[in-house]
Order: structure tokens, then C-alpha cells, then sequence
């Protein structure tokens, strides 16, 4: 889908690896498991080749066998009682998304996390005043990179793919972002995104290295 590139109103922000530094706790939820289900260790490598994906997709194809509610209840069960203090901002995001604020933009949070560590999250880390819709996976059929997300948050958000621009950490963010027509953004300390998918036909049509950078962007872009 070709984008046509106009005045953007609106920003939307994946969650995990985007604005908040989860992946550490991602990691030890799914070597939790992995040593619960199966008595083993899993790779590293293996594990962040999932990242942005919907977990219920990723315990479909990492544990056919069992059923997947009880693997996302196992997954969930760990993170949950670990979540709280096992996060953290990545550094620069709320000041940039104050100056967002400032300026005007409107804001949504599109992700695949669950709804309640999601704002368990933003409340934790007082974010939540800043974005006038969150997306998680909960309320959605389809999920990244299906454009439906997307599609959601800036039906509630009443504005337009063409004024809109995603940011993440992820091929699934970025996908979602073109298949929904909107101008997409890859953040430099995305860690499961390769040197061809960042150059590929399916490369995003920004990049920035720090948080601050959004806001230059955006600003130079109007």
C-alpha cells in the first residue's frame, strides 16, 4: 500500500521494547516455561524472534500439544508476580511523550500485551495521562501485523491513516503500521529486528536513535 505523507496528527506507540524496557522479564517468562513445560533451556536467539508477536500465536506453535490456555496461564502467572519491578521506561520516553502532549499530537498505545499488565504498567510508571486511547490484544480478533490494531485506535482516536505515524520495535509494528497505511518507525534499540528487514522491501520509512529524535522527526515532518 502506497502511504500518502501529510501533516501527522497522531502517534501511535507499540508498548514492549518501544516504550518500556520489558525484555528482560520476557526472556526469564519464556525460559520459565520452557523448563516448567518441557525440562529444558530454550535460546535466546529463539526467544526474541518472538518478540511483538500475540503470545497466544506464539504458545500455539512453541507447545501444540498442550493446550494454549494453560501455557499462557503458566507465562502469565510468572510475569505477573515479576512484572512490577522487573520493567522500566527506556530513557527519554516520558519526556518525549510530554513534549507530544505539549504539542498537541494525539496519542494511542497499540500492543499486543495483555490490557491489565498494560496498565498496570502506565500506571506504575504514570504515563497513562499522556495517550488518549490504548489497543491491546484484548480488543482485538486480529493482531499485528494485521492492520486491525491500527485501524481501531485511530477509529477511536476519529483520524486518518494518512495523518497518522506508528512507532515500534518490531517487524509485527511495522507490518501492521504499512498495512494499515501509516508511516512507520523503527526505534535503534529494537533488539529483534535484522540488518536485511531493516534495508528489506518491508523497511520502515523512519528510524530514530533516541527518544528525543521522535519529536525532531515528527516536528521536521510538519
Amino acid at each position: 500500500m502506497e502511504i500518502m505523507k501529510g501533516k501527522i496528527t497522531t502517534v501511535l506507540f507499540d508498548f514492549d521494547g518501544t516504550l518500556m524496557n520489558t525484555n528482560d522479564l520476557i526472556m526469564d517468562s519464556w525460559r520459565h516455561i520452557y523448563r516448567v513445560l518441557e525440562d529444558k533451556d530454550i535460546d535466546e536467539v529463539e526467544i526474541i524472534r518472538t518478540f511483538g508477536e500475540p503470545l497466544i500465536r506464539t504458545m500455539e506453535k512453541a507447545f501444540p500439544h498442550i493446550p494454549v490456555e494453560e501455557c499462557v496461564d503458566i507465562y502469565r502467572s510468572y510475569h505477573r508476580d515479576s512484572f512490577g519491578d522487573r520493567i522500566s521506561l527506556f530513557p527519554g520516553i516520558k519526556e518525549m511523550l510530554g513534549e507530544l502532549k505539549d504539542l498537541g499530537y494525539k496519542m494511542a498505545v497499540v500492543t499486543s500485551r495483555a490490557a491489565f499488565t498494560t496498565q498496570q504498567a502506565m500506571e506504575r510508571y504514570e504515563i497513562g495521562e499522556y495517550f488518549d486511547v490504548v489497543v491491546t490484544c484484548d480488543d482485538t480478533d486480529k493482531h499485528k501485523p494485521d492492520p486491525e490494531p491500527v485501524l481501531i485506535a485511530l477509529a477511536q482516536l476519529k483520524s486518518s491513516p494518512e495523518e497518522s505515524i506508528m512507532i515500534g520495535d518490531s517487524m509485527y509494528d511495522i507490518l501492521c503500521a504499512k498495512n494499515a497505511g501509516v508511516q512507520s518507525v523503527l526505534v535503534a534499540w529494537a533488539v529483534a529486528v535484522t540488518e536485511e528487514e531493516k534495508t528489506g522491501p518491508d523497511r520502515p520509512d523512519y528510524f530514530v536513535q533516541r527518544a528525543e529524535d521522535i519529536v525532531s522527526l515528527l516536528e521536521n515532518q510538519n
